[in-house]
């Protein structure tokens, strides 16, 4: 398997698809590069290179103890960036890994990268404080990591069946093939990895990182995602940001990139010609 080393010995697993200018992806958590598979099937038969890495602790990458946070991820990035020696490129970041984007450009400069995409992204932070008080609830994400630690495989399967694709509204018609999907690549990662993780994903304030972004970005986002709530997530980001396009779908999950895949590969495909 394709695979590049950090600078503290974690093996970082990629697949790198196609030629033309490359697009980075970064997935969400629990999950892995294969959460993208719509976005680089369709992209690699546009004339793209397409380029996704498991973040360290997640599904083919190694299983450490240690590094589970946005530093470490922002530098594997790097890493993978320098490595592959990629120059112009776009940077795709869902959930999770819309923070792990807007983290790499604003500690590792724009010189590699032309634009940027966060979809259902994190940023700017999650967890509610005096300064954001439109946040969740410390509380919620502590319950998050008691359910890991109890059984993480039945807890995988609720978020995936439930609140993750919206399958838990009224007239939502759940598909268990992604379901199943979901869970399989949250049980490949490791249990410490995904623990510490949810602190990295909530606990991360990203304000001054998104003042920093000068390259055009694209922020999207569902106003009916569970996950990451639509009032304090995009519309503060692209406020923040200095060169930014907003994009809100209306009734759109947080999975939204599995679930309406046309819909969001097409915008995505339209941003980057521009």
């Amino acid at each position: 398997m394709p695979t590049i080393t950090t600078s503290d010995g974690v093996e970082i697993f990629y697949k790198d698809w196609g030629s033309g200018q490359a697009i980075v992806f970064s997935h969400g958590w629990p999950l892995s590069a294969d959460d993208w598979d719509a976005q680089m099937m369709f992209f690699v038969n546009q004339g793209y290179r397409v380029i996704a890495h498991d973040r360290r602790g997640h599904g083919r990458s190694s299983q450490v103890s240690d590094g589970h946070d946005m530093d470490h991820y922002a530098d594997d990035l790097a890493a993978l960036t320098q490595e592959l020696d990629l120059k112009n490129a776009i940077h795709v970041g869902h959930s999770t890994g819309g923070g792990e984007v807007v983290h790499y450009i604003a500690r590792h400069g724009e010189t590699r990268v032309a634009k940027a995409a966060l979809l259902s992204a994190v940023p700017p932070l999650m967890v509610k404080t005096d300064a954001n008080p439109g946040g969740l609830p410390k509380d919620v994400f502590d319950d998050f990591q008691a359910q890991l630690a109890a059984g993480r495989s039945e807890f995988y399967h609720a978020v995936a069946a439930g609140p993750f694709y919206g399958y838990n509204r009224p007239g939502a018609k759940p598909s268990d093939a992604v379901i199943n999907n979901w869970w399989r690549q949250g049980m490949m990662g490791g249990a410490k990895a995904h623990y510490d993780g949810i602190v990295a994903f909530s606990q991360t304030d990203f304000t001054e990182d998104l003042k920093k972004i000068t390259v055009p970005v694209i922020v999207m986002h569902g106003d009916d995602d569970q996950i990451v709530p639509y009032t304090d997530s995009a519309p503060l980001s692209a406020k923040l940001l200095q060169n930014a396009t907003l994009k809100t779908y209306k009734g759109f999950p947080h999975g939204m990139p599995t679930t309406h895949a046309q819909t969001i590969n097409a915008d995505l495909l339209a941003f980057f010609r521009t």
